[in-house]
């Protein structure tokens, strides 16, 4: 960018303006976009693939011929649906894919209005590699506490406890829309992209004062499909781990409630299903056959003892060689008992 272009900025640059409007199509905005950012598409999904496929197929001459059709008649009805009312001093920032021809045209029938309207230089691509560099670079800024213990042990809730309570939480679970295990997903939440998970990482950090502990739940490389960044990872076997350490009735007690949409829906013989590979046939069919009967504190009571307590022992033990942990016993997980045992846990971090 020229040091004269006074129509482009750069991510640096995002603060200085009133809105962020993504130019492109609905389905690459889902993928990921700029956090604020209002999709506005110059183009939607199918006209994107007739315009392409004219491009290649026909002639680039005739795509933007029938592109500029398209694009004018949307940027016109986005500019009277949803700007109409903005003021003169009104400044938009406009991006695309490569901050090209859909934003280069967006961003000129703004400023032909009176808009001080600029694009973002380099486009989306430019803002994806800015989340690269920072989820390199600034987990490493941050002291993670990390909440452990067995699945059952409301970790995730102690988490939402200590956010609500002021602290610095980065929960992952909740930005990965998954509960972390094999039979996390959640009922009609389907997970996010990974572009946009990390992009959600990013800017969970990039909220949080490094100067204070952040505390985060003990993960795996993945949750659910989406792997989390590695620096965010390190920094999570990197940290200082506290391990909550509930007993089993407990955890059923809180599992039952925590899992209840599972429990009382059609889906949970299919989940088990996934398990066959790890617990064998005959077990999971005993595990169908309870759930079918709705003996869910004995399905519950043998998941974890048979499956889940398993692979988390295996996880602790390879975790940080003996490193020392500080343990907090929990045999309330009622809401009141998760509100408790979060204060108790930050209160025994020192800030």
């Amino acid at each position: 960018m020229t040091s004269n272009d006074h129509t482009r900025a750069t991510v640096g640059q995002l603060s200085e303006f009133d809105a962020v409007i993504d130019a492109r199509s609905p389905a690459e905005f889902a993928e990921d976009h700029i956090p604020g950012a209002i999709n506005c598409p110059v183009l939607d999904n199918e006209q994107r693939i007739v315009v392409g496929t004219l491009y290649k197929q026909s002639s680039p001459f005739e795509a933007r011929k029938v592109g500029a059709v398209l694009v004018a008649r949307n940027v016109a009805n986005h500019i009277e649906t949803l700007f109409a009312d903005q003021p003169k001093g009104w400044k938009p920032l406009v991006y695309c894919w490569r901050g090209g021809q859909r934003s280069g045209a967006f961003t000129h029938i703004l400023r032909e209005v009176g808009w001080s309207a600029k694009r973002l230089h380099g486009g989306y691509k430019s803002w994806r590699h800015h989340v690269i560099e920072q989820l390199e670079t600034v987990p490493k800024q941050f002291r993670f506490t990390v909440v452990a213990g067995p699945t059952g042990s409301a970790k995730t809730r102690v988490l939402e406890a200590m956010q609500r309570h002021g602290h610095q939480v980065l929960n992952l679970e909740a930005l990965a829309l998954h509960k972390g295990s094999v039979l996390g997903d959640l009922p009609g939440q389907p997970q996010p992209a990974q572009k946009m998970f990390e992009t959600q990482v990013m800017s969970a950090l990039g909220q949080m004062d490094p100067g204070r502990p952040v505390f985060v739940e003990s993960e795996s490389k993945k949750v659910g499909q989406l792997r989390v960044p590695d620096a965010v990872f390190q920094g999570i076997q990197d940290g200082k781990w506290v391990r909550v350490q509930a007993s089993m009735e407990a955890r059923v007690d809180f599992l039952l409630r925590d899992y209840d949409y599972l429990m009382s829906g059609p889906a949970l013989e299919q989940q088990l299903d996934r398990l066959k590979e790890l617990c064998g046939g005959a077990t999971v069919n005993r595990w169908k056959a309870l759930a079918a009967a709705k003996d869910f504190p004995v399905l519950v009571a043998e998941l974890l003892v048979q499956h889940y307590d398993r692979f988390y022992l295996r996880s602790m033990n390879s975790h940080a060689e003996g490193a020392p942990h500080t343990t907090f016993a929990a045999d309330d997980l009622s809401d009141a008992g998760i509100d408790a045992l979060a204060r108790t846990i930050a209160n025994s971090v020192t800030p």
